[in-house]
This record gives structure tokens, sequence and C-alpha cells, in this order.
């Protein structure tokens, strides 16, 4: 399917992303593609919990701790442990340390920045974060290896297999690690719902895949029982996977298909 197939009907205030990167030492020259539609920037809503877990390792004297908040914050994106790494070692520190990994940079919310979920990123910022954090693995950094190996949990087990909204079925990549994030915000008439997706290539050559979207949500009965639901602790994977689902495939599987690339672990 391509890109736009995925769009066609699309409301025209929705606004997504879509980003691709496919590269390592030995394989084919490497290779990226986007598209964006709407808003070039978007809140993460979670989608960089794996990346603060895999920088705040080294920031964490006490390994026994990092993992304790590590994994549940990546695995069943927890966000009570995601705020324990967040504050402990601090916002700035956080983003600028991921910075000085990947060479993205961005920056806290204006006003308050220990929430977390409010850093604003584009998709091609967020693969090309991944995409180092991957070959770190790949390398041997503990770290990275312990984050990608939690993401390989995500959909299963304890964490239910709509944490994962599809992604690996929609890419044709059982072994793909994966993270995705969904809120929305009292203050925005949109759901926000993204994806990323790491596939092993062999070697050090690995493709990651980045969806975004944030589509209207303007109902207002709609609205009150989602936020209902928010602030009850219930989830709302099922209210994000009828507004964005298919979308959210679509996209990441045409990015896949434009990258060349092929499930191998």
């Amino acid at each position: 399917m391509a890109f736009n197939e995925v769009l066609k009907g699309l409301d025209e205030a929705a606004s997504v992303q879509v980003a691709g990167v496919r590269r390592g030492y030995a394989g084919p020259p490497a290779r990226t593609v986007s598209m964006r539609a709407g808003m070039t920037r978007l809140r993460c809503a979670s989608l960089l919990k794996p990346l603060y877990a895999w920088v705040s390792a080294a920031r964490v004297g006490d390994a026994g701790r990092w993992r304790r908040h590590a994994e549940p914050a990546v695995v069943v994106s927890s966000n009570t442990d995601t705020l324990s790494l967040w504050h402990a070692v601090g916002p700035g520190v956080i983003l600028r340390d991921l910075r000085d990994r990947t060479g993205v940079s961005w920056s806290p919310a204006n006003g308050d920045p220990s929430r977390f979920g409010s850093v604003e990123v584009a998709a091609d910022e967020v693969a090309a974060a991944y995409a180092e954090l991957a070959q770190a693995a790949l390398a041997g950094d503990p770290a990275a290896e312990a984050v990608l190996g939690w993401m390989r949990q995500v959909g299963h087990g304890q964490a239910g297999e709509e944490q994962a909204f599809g992604v690996r079925e929609a890419l044709g990549a059982p072994g793909a690690a994966v993270k995705c994030g969904w809120y929305g915000a009292a203050d925005e008439t949109c759901l926000r719902t993204h994806a990323v997706a790491v596939l092993a290539e062999g070697g050090t050559r690995v493709a990651v895949v980045v969806g975004m979207t944030a589509l209207p949500y303007t109902g207002e009965r709609e609205r009150a029982s989602y936020r209902d639901s928010v602030n009850r602790g219930l989830p709302v994977e099922q209210e994000h996977e009828r507004t964005a689902g298919p979308v959210l495939r679509g996209l990441m599987a045409a990015a896949l298909a434009e990258l060349g690339a092929g499930e191998t672990g």
C-alpha cells in the first residue's frame, strides 16, 4: 500500500508522520524515507521511553535500581517508573545525553519540564535516535541490549497485545522490537497514537520505522468518556486502535516497503 492510499479520506485537521531508516556496516548504502501531513512536530506520548531508559543507565549508580524502573517503563509503558528515572537523572541531563549519543536534540516542554510526555518530536528524529540505540546494542552496549530485549517483549504476556497495536503483524516482522505511545491530553482535540519498530537485519544492519498520528477527536461524549477512563486508570488502547490503528499500521508498512527492508530477526 502506498502513502497516498493510507492518507485517502483523512480529515484535513489530522497530523500524521512516518519515517524509516535503514543502515549498517557492510550493507547497502544508508537509506531513509519520510512523509508528513499536518504539524511538523508532535508530543511524543511515551514513544521515547526506551531512549530515556537507555541513557539513564549511565547516570543511575545502582544497576538493580535502574533495571527495576527501566524494564517496566519499556515493557508495560509504566509512567510511574519512567518518572522515577526522569526525575532521578533530570530531564535536561537525559535529553542532553540523548543528543550526545544520537545527534538528535530535543527540549523539555515550556513551563513544565517534569512532563516527559510533552517533549515534541518529529518522526525522522525518532527514527535516527532509535537507529543509534539499535546499533549500540549490536555493538555490545549492555544497556542498549537490555532495552532492545524489553522492546521485543512489548505486546506479549503481561503487556498485552493491545500495547503493540498490531505493528509486528503489519510489518511481517514477528521478531521486531516495538514501542508504542498513546494519549489524548485534556488540552488537545486529538488522540495521539505513535509506534516505533526496530528490525535487525544481521551484523550491524538495522531498519527502523516510526509512525506518528494525531487524529481529530472532538466528540464531546467521546472525549468525556476517554477522560473518565484516563482519570480512573482504565486502559484506553482500544479507543486509540479504533481511531488510529489502521492508519498507523498502513503508514509504517508503506515506509518499510519503500526502505526495501525485510524482517530477518
